[in-house]
């Protein structure tokens, strides 16, 4: 059976060349139309009440909103690296039940009473605090209240997790201050050198220009748990005078900065920073039971013990030797004095009126006086002989305008010395 060659037949030829040719139109005619009408009907659509939008989310880094914002951000990043927590460890007692016969031996009387025993210690975790490093060589600022504990041991856990024995080198005697020390880590450079790491630090600041409604910035190591915990306020208010407690410790603190940035325990020793992302005070008590009222020490009240702690070693301070109360108008009429300011040298509970052997004692100063002026500064209620004497050094000597017996008295007076 033969079949008819349709492929050597022309008509066929031009058939099939005519149904490719418009297959390949058609699909292009196709392609672009309906590109065309799915775009139109997608933005017709699009606009239909209803209609979700899908849109494509690109992640992007966070810009912050307001210069103030950009300022704090930079400065948690900048300072953080230089605020580190406490660790307080202490080799605690181990105690295990048992039973004993409180009579010993006898037949007659076989009764086992539980008791307790130590059978050894473990090193606990007893609680923390915060400080910042203010020297390249690791000097560590804090609060003299995180590190009284004179038989614990004190580790530094920097912001990137490096952790390092401290020895507290000073405490300051009259503030609640203390100086720990940590040594620089050693390192081999890409010449095989042995070199000592430096620590990042601290700006300090000056607060002494501080102002009310300021903006502050709060850094610390939040209840011993939450490191570099980040908390902003204002100042609320400054010369303030507390008396802080806690683990045994009293003490009171004069002319301190009052903030309602968060200051919560574990806190104490961290720094607070202005907007420059300088320290200005050091973060030391909050009020329990109240909210937003807090405590700092002004930065400049450290800055002698950080210079003292780095020539002498130690802390040191001018010392009179008098125990006095501050002459308000209240005490002039409770106590019929002759004037409503001044400071008024009595005896205390167990406590003299003059230290035996003070610089008051060699003075000649007495029971009943009342200091009137400091080297020709006023004592008054804000301006505190505590708060004027702190200007001085050990070894200076000061005129004393003295009233006794209604009289005035000038006294000349060579300060002693403080120390821990």
């Amino acid at each position: 059976m033969k079949f008819p060659k349709f492929w050597k037949n022309k008509i066929f030829w031009l058939i099939v060349s005519t149904v490719f040719i418009s297959s390949v139109f058609g699909f292009g005619a196709g392609l672009i139309s309906g590109t065309y009408f799915y775009l139109d009907i997608k933005n017709y659509l699009s606009d239909f009440p209803g209609v979700q939008k899908v849109e494509k989310i690109v992640e992007k880094e966070y810009i912050p909103q307001t210069s103030q914002e950009e300022k704090i951000i930079n400065i948690v990043k900048e300072v953080s690296p230089a605020v580190v927590s406490i660790v307080i460890t202490k080799d605690m007692p181990i105690f295990e039940q048992y039973y004993y016969n409180p009579f010993g031996d006898n037949p007659f009387f076989d009764i086992q009473i539980p008791g307790q025993r130590q059978i050894g210690t473990e090193k606990k975790e007893i609680g923390g605090g915060t400080g910042f490093i203010v020297s390249e060589d690791g000097l560590i600022l804090t609060n003299k209240h995180v590190v009284l504990d004179e038989e614990a041991d004190y580790t530094i856990l920097t912001n990137d997790g490096r952790k390092f024995p401290a020895r507290v080198l000073a405490k300051d005697p009259v503030q609640d201050l203390a100086i720990l020390k940590i040594s620089r880590e050693k390192v081999i450079d890409k010449e095989g050198n042995l070199l000592s790491k430096t620590f990042p630090t601290v700006k300090l600041g000056d607060s002494d220009q501080l102002q009310m409604g300021q903006t502050v910035v709060a850094i610390g190591n939040v209840l011993g748990e939450f490191r570099n915990s980040v908390s902003v306020g204002v100042i609320s208010g400054l010369g303030r005078t507390i008396t802080a407690s806690g683990g045994g410790f009293v003490e009171t603190i004069e002319d301190v900065i009052q903030t309602d940035a968060a200051i919560n325990k574990g806190n104490s020793g961290g720094p607070l920073l202005n907007l420059q992302g300088e320290v200005v005070g050091i973060n030391t008590a909050t009020v329990m039971g109240a909210q937003n009222i807090g405590f700092a020490i002004p930065v400049n009240k450290a800055k002698k013990d950080i210079e003292q702690v780095k020539t002498l070693g130690k802390i040191v301070y001018p010392f009179l030797g008098v125990r006095y109360v501050m002459v308000t108008e209240e005490v002039q009429k409770e106590n019929d004095l002759p004037v409503d300011y001044g400071a008024w040298i009595v005896v205390g509970q167990g406590e003299p009126a003059i230290v035996p052997d003070s610089a008051a004692d060699k003075a000649g100063l007495r029971e009943g006086d009342i200091i009137l002026e400091f080297d020709n500064e006023k004592i008054t209620t804000t301006n505190s002989l505590a708060k004027i004497i702190m200007k001085y050094n050990p070894g200076d000597k000061v005129v004393l305008l003295v009233l006794r017996d209604e009289k005035e008295k000038i006294i000349t007076v060579t300060l002693g010395k403080r120390s821990e």
